[in-house]
């Protein structure tokens, strides 16, 4: 059973940035694709970035390109996305997720809310 806990969601004036954490509970958490997904108030959950098992393959949104990193540290069973840029639109519950690349997801975190003031 993998558990997948977010952190650094928060609110941020438009433009401004956030860094959010996702830390695993599972040994073999190398050995998985993770990626990002978001969920805005009466939308459907969107695909936002991934990344290969070693981090030397990631895969972005077409809307956060540019602007968004995803990246992880497999000696600390964490992923990260780094959001810059932000703007009201990126305003949504991001969550964590095993997945199988590019964009199908396995299994999720809890979410962490993103909210971007213009």
């Amino acid at each position: 059973q993998v558990q997948l806990v977010e952190s650094g969601g928060g609110l941020v004036q438009a433009g401004g940035s956030l860094r959010l954490s996702c830390a695993a509970s599972v040994r073999t958490f190398s050995s998985y694709a993770m990626g990002w997904f978001r969920q805005a108030p009466g939308k459907e959950r969107e695909f936002v970035a991934s990344i290969d098992w070693r981090g030397g393959s990631t895969y972005y949104a077409d809307s956060v390109k540019g602007r968004f990193t995803i990246s992880r540290d497999n000696a600390k069973n964490t992923v990260y996305l780094q959001m810059n840029s932000l703007k009201p639109e990126d305003t949504a519950v991001y969550y964590c997720a095993g997945v199988i690349l590019p964009t199908t997801p396995r299994f999720w975190g809890q979410g962490t809310q993103v909210t971007v003031s213009s």
